[in-house]
């Protein structure tokens, strides 16, 4: 489980590619791997990705195809940086909301709307997830734990403070980028449920 707080941004220091498998490095920010083990789970751009080997603050993961498929992480080079964060822990202080680290969807920035102490990035998603996206709802956004602004059609937004845009991707995140999205669990389950229980009273 994770929070949707992320602890740093990783740079990634080496791919190693095969046919629908990578493995990559990532330079952990510093303090983040003490007590880090192998096996461990460490969420990158909010997908859950498992500590395959550790020296220092080099730590490598796998990515299967289907993750190399569902999220941005196929797009990553030596060079580029994702948003890291340690699996929770029972007792932590849960400042997001309760995220899975299950991405579902890829979703597109299609506007960006900039003042001098805030900025408001809408997205396009898939149709069929609309459903789960509600006027402040809770989304997880390459791992950021987000309100939702507003929802209009198959678009939503979210609003982002100075600090969210200094620690994490959002702050140099353009228009045209294809960002992970989560659902909020709970959402999803009720939503789901609804549906089951409105299409066994009309079957």
């Amino acid at each position: 489980m994770f929070t949707g707080i992320v602890q740093g941004m990783a740079e990634v220091v080496a791919i190693e590619e095969r046919t629908d498998f990578r493995t990559h490095q990532v330079r952990l920010p510093a303090g983040l791997e003490a007590g880090l083990e192998l096996g461990a789970s460490v969420a990158h751009n909010g997908c859950c990705l498992t500590v395959t080997a550790l020296e220092g603050q080099l730590a490598s993961f796998d990515l299967m195809r289907e993750t190399l498929r569902l999220t941005n992480l196929g797009e990553l080079e030596v060079g580029s940086v994702v948003n890291v964060e340690r699996a929770a822990r029972f007792g932590d202080e849960i400042g997001g909301h309760s995220m899975s680290g299950h991405v579902m969807a890829m979703v597109t920035i299609d506007a960006i709307e900039a003042t001098a102490d805030n900025r408001r990035i809408w997205f396009q998603a898939p149709a069929e997830l609309m459903r789960f996206l509600f006027d402040k709802g809770y989304v997880g956004l390459d791992g950021v734990s987000l309100t939702i602004g507003e929802v209009q059609g198959t678009r939503f937004c979210v609003n982002l403070i100075p600090e969210t845009l200094e620690r994490t991707l959002m702050g140099v995140r353009a228009v045209g980028d294809q960002v992970n999205l989560e659902v909020d669990p709970q959402t999803q389950a009720i939503v789901e449920t609804v549906e089951r229980v409105m299409a066994s009273r009309l079957a």
